[in-house]
């Protein structure tokens, strides 16, 4: 075990809580952006996920404006179901975050040699997470303050270790995040090929394609308009063995902005939505569509069957391929469209079925089709791929984390300049 001298944070660090911005001055566009708990990586991440309504319009003190590279905690959890209380994060260059009072704004003391790489992973340790959350008070949702926060003892190394520390944990979740911005490029670079083909109709050959008029307006002479539950099949039949152990999606193994999903669990069940390789998986519930989680299956074994959430509306390609049903199910206008169908409850509103029945859309002839399958298919595995090393590397920092910022590994045995050097 570490013989690193324990610390006090308060000997350490000052904490200040934010501004408690007022609720009417929220907008969906801006440049000023209020950070909330709800942004921050649940489990770590150094990507922060800034929300599309929380841009302020209204006055507030200017000391509330963060800084690129600001170091924040979360001191308030966003339910009983989501602790994100403890959890640190550094703030991004864009746009202008603004400091929100469920946060706190960490800073070193002066004269105190802190690595701030360091102070971060220390932060997002369970060993000094649970104490903190050890001082939240709440029934419903617990709340911390910098006081409390100042009473969790820590052990603090050397400078040098420090700087070490927090290199190499720096260092993979930098290599993470290479490969997820990676994935994202490549599926933007799919959907953008989708979106010339078959939104403007600059296919491959379409200068010797004339447009005619249709009831969506006018396209290419030879295409067909029909409705998405035609070209779709929605909630395709899966046979499945209802005694075998399956894997398992929940609605938080699917994205917002990606087509990356990977199953959470394995669980022996007949119930819940079925699928298999090539599915996309589009969420029926508000927020969840809104949000915008959507799924494209590619993780399954060869004849593997998935089953998750009843709230996930599975799509298939049934005249056109997977590729194009995914990127079709991430187009605006089929998802205003669904958004628009939306019945029940408030706060529970879902999508019907029927509402594909609806949506018109222009089928490409199949070679059409056929030919963007052939461009989108390597650009899909490809992300897979890189989820696949990302998911790896997140182990291994996961693994590696606790044992550096406790001195259960000493940093200096290890030979890590490789994966220092490559960031």
């Amino acid at each position: 075990m570490s013989e690193w001298p324990h610390r006090l944070l308060g000997d350490l660090i000052h904490v200040k809580h934010g501004f408690a911005f007022k609720g009417e001055h929220f907008t969906g566009v801006g440049d000023k952006l209020v950070l909330k708990p709800g942004n921050f990586p649940i489990g770590g991440g150094i990507r922060l996920r800034p929300a599309k309504d929380d841009y302020y319009t209204g006055t507030f003190p200017p000391e509330f404006e963060l800084a690129p590279g600001d170091l924040l905690v979360v001191m308030t959890d966003l339910t009983q179901a989501a602790p994100i209380l403890g959890s640190p994060a550094f703030v991004p260059t864009e746009p202008v975050i603004l400091h929100n009072q469920r946060l706190g704004l960490v800073t070193i003391k002066p004269d105190v040699e802190l690595d701030e790489h360091f102070l971060y992973y220390l932060l997002l340790s369970d060993t000094s997470r649970s104490q903190i959350r050890a001082t939240a008070t709440g029934a419903t949702v617990r709340h911390t303050a910098p006081e409390r926060i100042y009473k969790v003892r820590v052990a603090v190394p050397e400078l040098k270790v420090q700087e070490r520390v927090g290199e190499v944990l720096w260092s993979l979740d930098a290599l993470i995040e290479n490969n997820r911005r990676r994935a994202e490029v490549l599926e933007g670079i799919a959907r953008t090929i989708y979106h010339e083909w078959f939104v403007h109709f600059r296919f491959p050959g379409h200068e010797n394609v004339s447009l005619v008029d249709s009831d969506i307006g006018r396209i290419p002479e030879g295409w067909e308009v029909l409705a998405a539950s035609t070209v779709l099949t929605v909630n395709p039949r899966v046979r499945v063995d209802k005694g075998a152990e399956r894997p398992f999606f929940a609605m938080a193994d699917l994205r917002e902005q990606s087509m990356v999903c990977a199953p959470s669990a394995r669980r022996t069940s007949s119930s819940g939505s079925k699928f298999e390789n090539g599915d996309t998986l589009f969420a029926r519930i508000t927020p969840c569509l809104e949000n915008g989680k959507t799924g494209f299956v590619q993780v399954l074994d060869a004849g593997e069957t998935g089953f998750g959430s009843t709230e996930f509306i599975v799509l298939r390609g049934r005249s056109v391929g997977p590729a194009f049903t995914y990127c079709l199910a991430r187009s605006e206008s089929f998802r205003k469209h669904a958004i628009g169908s939306m019945s029940g409850a408030s706060g529970r509103q879902r999508v019907r079925n029927e509402c594909f029945d609806s949506y018109l859309l222009t089928q490409p002839p199949r070679n059409i089709a056929d030919q963007f399958e052939t461009a989108a298919a390597p650009l899909f595995k490809s992300v897979e791929v890189l989820r696949q090393v990302a998911d790896r590397l997140q182990s291994m920092r996961d693994s590696l984390l606790p044992k550096l910022v406790t001195g259960q590994v000493d940093v200096s045995r290890l030979n890590l300049d490789p994966l220092v050097g490559v960031r």
